[in-house]
């Protein structure tokens, strides 16, 4: 092959590959995608394969000492936990009419739902080959699809234009209209609304003392802690908690400047706690947990701690996770997120085209009902 041609091809793992390459086309608005973070999830067994997250991220490299030009993050899944876009009902039509839907070909971050660009590539025109990568991949390794989930906005039309179907959904983002305090934005709310999040945050904070935690801030005693949490919730919602002890261990060595912890501490004690990863623009809310049930401390740490973090950083909004109506009534406000998928199969592809055009207009209306019960003045 020469110099001039790029070379695409399938890798181990993102810690195969160079680190300053992976960065150079990640950027760093956004951590999830960042070689600090899927290497931690790689190193520390939250994905491998004994969890049904095997790394496989596709490449572009050019030049006679084959660089990376294009990557996406990518990983094969014999099930679909921890992805948050749910597909469990297609794996179960499909395997009803005799196909096997499993394994399957992830283009996301492990247990994440937070919106992030999926094509770590410069130009469209790299990005249109990684596509057709993935989809030579589905081909080579008998997969059945291949689905990218929290695509960013910008890169929908590189899907779509691909071919590939997009599907909708709806998180609750708060968004900074250039707040200088939680009490300006609450200026912006209803009076009835604004009394309640004050009575909310009041009854919350009552015994407790809150510290916000970054950087050096973090000391293992803190991971401990919040291992705890993070056990406690893990263990209600999924069953079993999906990253590792050591996740946290090589988060904080890798990527301490880009967490915040938050936690309530009674009699100096730590009860609860939230983890958010600070963006180039946006606080991220990802995990929480408590060893002592608290009215209200829940909307507290994760949604109202958040907001006031992301107005003293100047950040232009909070993502607080997947799901949850109880944030409309506290300023957040309902977002339209995307996915993409592919698949191979002529008619189980058209079948999804179908249900996906239907799923699309009842989300849209849901997102306008929602977006009209907002917390905020109407004048």
């Amino acid at each position: 092959m020469s110099d001039g041609q790029p070379r695409v091809r399938t890798a181990e793992s993102v810690g195969s590959l160079p680190r300053a390459e992976w960065d150079a086309l990640a950027g760093t608005d956004n951590p999830f995608v960042s070689y600090d973070f899927l290497t931690a999830l790689e190193d520390s067994g939250s994905v491998g394969p004994e969890t049904g997250w095997l790394p496989l991220p596709i490449v572009v490299e050019r030049g006679p000492d084959h660089r990376l030009a294009a990557a996406m993050p990518a990983y094969v899944k014999s099930h679909s936990q921890g992805e948050y876009v749910f597909d469990h009902a297609w794996a179960d039509a499909y395997e009803r009419a005799g196909g096997a839907y499993y394994p399957k070909l992830q283009i996301a971050v492990p247990f994440t739902p937070a919106t992030g660009p999926r094509l770590l590539a410069a130009t469209p025109g790299d990005a249109e080959v990684l596509l057709r990568a993935a989809e030579w991949v589905c081909g080579h390794f008998k997969l059945s699809s291949a689905h990218a989930t929290f695509i960013e906005p910008e890169q929908r039309a590189l899907f779509e234009q691909a071919g590939w179907m997009l599907r909708s959904g709806i998180q609750f983002h708060w968004e900074n209209r250039g707040y200088d305090s939680f009490d300006a934005f609450l200026g912006a709310l209803s009076s009835r609304k604004r009394k309640a999040i004050r009575k909310e945050r009041a009854a919350a904070q009552e015994g407790l003392e809150i510290r916000h935690l970054s950087g050096d801030a973090i000391r293992p005693e803190h991971w401990d802690a919040f291992w705890e949490f993070y056990q406690d919730t893990g263990a209600r919602k999924w069953g079993h908690p999906y990253l590792t002890r050591e996740a946290f261990t090589l988060l904080g060595e890798r990527m301490a400047d880009r967490i915040l912890l938050v936690f309530a501490y009674e009699d100096g004690v730590p009860i609860a706690g939230a983890l958010n990863v600070i963006g180039g623009t946006t606080l991220f809310g990802r995990y929480w947990g408590c060893t002592a049930e608290r009215r209200f401390l829940h909307f507290e740490l994760c949604y109202y701690q958040a907001i006031d973090a992301a107005i003293e950083r100047g950040l232009a909004r909070v993502e607080a996770g997947a799901q949850g109506g109880h944030k409309l009534m506290r300023g957040y406000e309902p977002v339209e997120t995307w996915s993409a998928h592919w698949i191979a199969d002529p008619g189980f592809r058209e079948a999804v085209a179908d249900f996906l055009e239907r799923e699309r207009e009842g989300v849209s209306l849901d997102r306008s009902f929602m977006a009209e019960r907002t917390p905020f003045r109407k004048d």
